[in-house]
């Protein structure tokens, strides 16, 4: 079992250094909000206190909002980098640029670090039920040192490519989860429209071809109004950023996902920035005037 740095317990990072602790590992978790280090000493791990003291572990993991924060944690004055041992595993589960992941690898290299991008998908259910998606970028002899971690973490864990790739997959796997949110959304509206109760509407569509993941964990909570995030729409506008800028760099067009991040930033702008992405349906309800009174 492996001494494991994890900076970063929130929505996601809390329940997956939590699986950590039950799998067996010892856990240095930092947080800049008390509570949620008192979560992890809850279940089993250690308050870090800094993130110096979580780069002593054999694996430091982060999960943090975005670029920037992962620039600060690791490069920064004090950050990982500036305290980590040769050899340490440098593992970022954030969802962030893929030339920010680029960066980090190569200053990593310099100080004797392997770095892996690893971001995932599943959203809190999956990274409580341990289940997440993971796509991985960096030297595949670094990725089978990670493999014991991952597995603890993920049901799908695929080495994707060299630095970056993983975020890369994570841009695309973003406009997908974005694109299907959106249509499941104005299915909902239809179906309410014509007077169709969307429930057994739904559930037919969950069985066939239209079925998908958001259907199947989804469906009941959107059609409830229930938007108690799981993926909050802020970090989903930032992850659409992150597509439209990858989109840009490679020189393609992708229309629709330009679409879905433009309903994403009016469901920002509008004030439900902390709910969950699924208040998509919000939006188009109020573009078809159909908003609750």
């Amino acid at each position: 079992m492996s001494t494991i740095g994890f900076i970063g317990l929130g929505i996601m990072g809390g329940p997956m250094a939590a699986n950590l602790v039950a799998a067996g590992h010892t856990v240095l978790g930092y947080d800049t909000r008390q509570e949620a280090a008192e979560r992890l000493v809850s279940a089993g791990g250690a308050y870090a206190g800094s993130v110096a003291a979580a780069a002593a572990a054999d694996v430091v993991i982060t999960m943090l909002p975005d670029s920037p924060q992962v620039e600060q944690v690791v490069l920064g004055p004090d950050g990982v980098l500036e305290h980590a041992k040769p050899g340490l595993l440098l593992v970022d589960m954030s969802t962030i640029r893929p030339d920010t992941s680029v960066a980090i690898a190569a200053a990593a290299r310099e100080r004797g670090v392997r770095a892996l991008d690893a971001p995932v998908s599943g959203g809190e259910r999956g990274a409580i039920d341990g289940v997440l998606s993971i796509m991985v970028g960096g030297d595949p002899e670094a990725f089978e040192a990670a493999r014991p971690v991952f597995e603890v973490l993920g049901a799908t864990i695929v080495h994707v490519g060299p630095s970056g790739a993983g975020q890369t997959v994570k841009a695309a796997n973003q406009l997908v989860v974005g694109g299907t949110y959106a249509l499941v959304a104005e299915a909902i509206v239809l179906l309410e429209a014509s007077g169709v109760d969307p429930g057994p509407a739904l559930d037919v569509l969950a069985g066939g071809l239209a079925g998908s993941r958001i259907l199947e964990l989804k469906r009941k909570s959107m059609v409830a109004r229930d938007f108690t995030p799981g993926f909050r729409i802020d970090l989903h506008h930032k992850d659409m950023g992150i597509a439209l800028a990858a989109a840009r760099e490679a020189g393609v067009a992708l229309p629709m996902t330009g679409l879905t991040a433009q309903l994403i930033a009016a469901a920002r702008a509008n004030g439900y920035g902390p709910l969950d992405h699924s208040v998509l349906l919000q939006v188009l309800e109020n573009l078809s005037g159909k908003a609750a009174s």
